[in-house]
């Protein structure tokens, strides 16, 4: 192994963590057979097989899972080196390593641009997930900051709120229930729902706002995409609980409706997190500070969002 180098081991940390070729290149910006090159390299160095496929999937071997703890360890290592010889640079010469739930893709990007007006030189590394695959960031150290609705509670993190966080019930304008005033939870339940899948931070907040119980609900479809369950809810598939940040557009061109439900807005938070122990860049550092200054404000102004009743009295 002593002729490996660290561009192989960072190109089958991103294979065998994706376990697939193709959505490696994608994500290092490489041709798939420079990746294939790359990691055929490094199993010549290690003397052994790193993956095995069968059918279309591939699989690490026993060599390649034991190699792929190392290599992050390694990778770590550079990283944090690298982040070292960053303290010297200061915020305008630093790195943001951030990553966000995908409620938050709807605003987050604009803040980004935001804090990087203000700091000259600062280099942007935005990666969007659903809630399992931000955890395994945060949990493998590959992000400074992870921006979500509920930390982590079975890793040691730091979770700060910064912004509110409010979700609605919504329907499409011709919905019967639309315009009907305080309507009842049990009435709303039998109502046939479009969801997000029950993994994600969306589905946690839903069983939070229906008092912890969900299975009394017609769930009529479960989707992973927030953009396809508001084209489900536009056509008429039935009513979603949805993150009042994605849908200002929507409501903008009348195609969705927010409905004045019992207990409705559900207001939670926005936080931002991070290991405990992780020495924040102070590029991070400066960030975060950015965001409890200045979130709230910032966020209010880019997806403006008040009660359907305040709506229709023009408030």
């Amino acid at each position: 192994m002593k002729h490996a180098t660290l561009r192989q081991l960072k190109v089958f940390e991103a294979v065998a963590r994706l376990l697939s070729f193709s959505r490696a290149a994608e994500e290092l910006h490489l041709t798939q057979p420079a990746v294939s090159t790359q990691v055929r390299k490094l199993e010549e160095h290690a003397g052994n097989a790193l993956f095995e496929q069968f059918g279309k999937k591939i699989y690490l071997t026993p060599a390649g899972t034991e190699l792929l703890q190392i290599s992050r360890a390694i990778i770590q290592q550079f990283e944090a080196a690298e982040n070292a010889m960053l303290q010297f640079n200061g915020v305008s010469g630093g790195k943001l390593n951030v990553g966000v739930i995908s409620a938050g893709d709807y605003f987050f990007p604009r803040l980004l641009v935001e804090f990087a007006s203000r700091h000259r030189g600062v280099t942007l590394n935005f990666t969007v997930h659903n809630r399992e695959g931000l955890m395994t960031h945060i949990a493998e150290n590959l992000t400074d900051l992870a921006i979500m609705v509920r930390p982590p509670t079975d890793l040691d993190t730091v979770n700060q709120p910064f912004a509110p966080h409010p979700y609605v019930i919504v329907a499409a304008p011709s919905h019967p229930l639309v315009g009907v005033p305080r309507i009842p939870l049990a009435r709303l339940m039998r109502e046939p729902f479009v969801v997000r899948e029950k993994a994600s931070d969306t589905w946690h907040s839903m069983e939070e706002g229906f008092g912890g119980d969900l299975r009394g609900i017609n769930i009529a479809m479960e989707i992973r995409s927030t953009e396809t369950i508001k084209q489900a809810v536009i056509a008429g598939m039935g009513v979603s609980f949805v993150s009042a940040h994605t849908i200002s557009q929507e409501l903008r061109a009348g195609s969705l409706r927010v409905l004045d439900v019992e207990g409705f807005p559900l207001m939670l938070n926005w936080y931002v997190v991070h290991r405990r122990s992780k020495r924040l860049p102070p590029v991070a550092q400066a960030f975060k500070d950015f965001l409890l200054a200045d979130g709230p404000a910032l966020i209010s102004q880019i997806v403006p969002f008040g009660s359907p009743n305040e709506k229709e009295r023009g408030e």
